[in-house]
């Protein structure tokens, strides 16, 4: 697994396609802020996006599509001076999988949200801005051109297993979108997601997510990345924002709490899988990062319900760095 799969499997990420949007006429539909991502896509005409917090309006066009990475308000519509309908009624009134607003079907929309787990904020949506538009004219969109074409004949589909089918590819679109987003200037300066794009960093960032047991020293990781230690040590602290080590210390520490969250194996047994020689310096380790100890990191789980981050870790320093 490269980094990112390492982290979209961490955080269980799974989607679900709505119902899709035909508008005519003049029309404005607000919608709540998503808990987790959301996208919504052109497929025919053109409407605008407000998103709350965001300066300009954006003009979507057929074959355009946005992720919204913020719990932020958003509107879709077609004249600005035209009051605001709330989405929920008009999804509540949908029919064969259509919701409709306004008079007539100038645009249609299709769309749907992605749920991560608890950690999902911080190790991923944080690293991203806020909208990342798509613009259908782009010559890097057009692997994100597929995945909008295949999840729309599946939604029009009457075959056994087509919304299912949609929501597998709602996932890759998702992939593919962050993907371009990777590799356009306005990517992140710093953080593990920067790092997945710099020449030096990515080796050594593979190196450890494909080994994260393996006791690395710097010497191997810059030989994984075929530079120098001084000039690996350096550019990952400039690019990650943290030192190789202090890195792949987050890293085991997501892999640990991932494991109390799922498994009930010991915690010695977690601490020898994620390479650590005793389980006194796991947990150590563990408290430093979260702020709670494994054992009181379990024990606020059951309390809070299993899926659940507890409070503390919300609050502590997080385990890989963003920004």
């Amino acid at each position: 697994m490269d980094p990112l799969e390492d982290v979209l499997a961490l955080l269980g990420a799974t989607s679900h396609v709505s119902a899709g949007l035909v508008g005519g006429g003049r029309w404005a539909v607000g919608f709540d802020p998503p808990s987790g991502a959301k996208f919504n896509a052109v497929r025919r005409g053109r409407c605008w996006l407000r998103v709350d917090g965001h300066a300009e309006p954006i003009n979507l066009g057929a074959g355009d599509c946005f992720l919204l990475t913020r719990p932020a308000a958003y509107t879709l519509f077609s004249d600005p001076e035209v009051p605001v309908a709330p989405a929920y009624p008009i999804f509540a009134a949908a029919t064969d999988g259509v919701a409709h607003v306004g008079d007539g079907d100038d645009v249609f929309l299709i769309g749907g949200a992605f749920t991560l787990g608890g950690r999902a904020r911080s190790l991923l949506l944080d690293n991203l801005p806020p909208v990342i538009h798509v613009p259908a004219d782009t010559p890097e969109a057009g692997t994100v051109q597929w995945a909008l074409a295949e999840i729309d004949a599946e939604l029009r589909s009457t075959r056994l297993g087509s919304h299912l089918v949609a929501e597998h590819l709602a996932l890759i679109l998702l992939i593919r979108v962050l993907r371009l987003h990777l590799t356009r200037d306005e990517q992140p300066t710093t953080g593990w997601l920067a790092g997945l794009t710099d020449p030096v960093v990515a080796p050594a960032l593979r190196a450890m997510h494909a080994r994260p047991a393996h006791p690395w020293t710097v010497d191997e990781l810059a030989r994984a990345a075929t530079v120098s230690r001084s000039t690996l040590a350096a550019r990952f602290k400039k690019v990650v924002g943290v030192g190789p080590l202090e890195y792949l210390t987050g890293w085991r520490i997501e892999l640990a709490a991932d494991r109390i969250r799922r498994s009930s194996d010991t915690v010695a047994t977690i601490a020898q899988a994620i390479g650590y020689g005793s389980e006194s310096a796991f947990s150590v380790a563990f408290k430093r990062t979260t702020g709670l100890s494994p054992r009181a990191y379990r024990n606020e789980l059951a309390k809070a319900g299993r899926d659940d981050v507890p409070e503390a870790t919300k609050t502590s320093g997080r385990a890989l760095p963003g920004r």
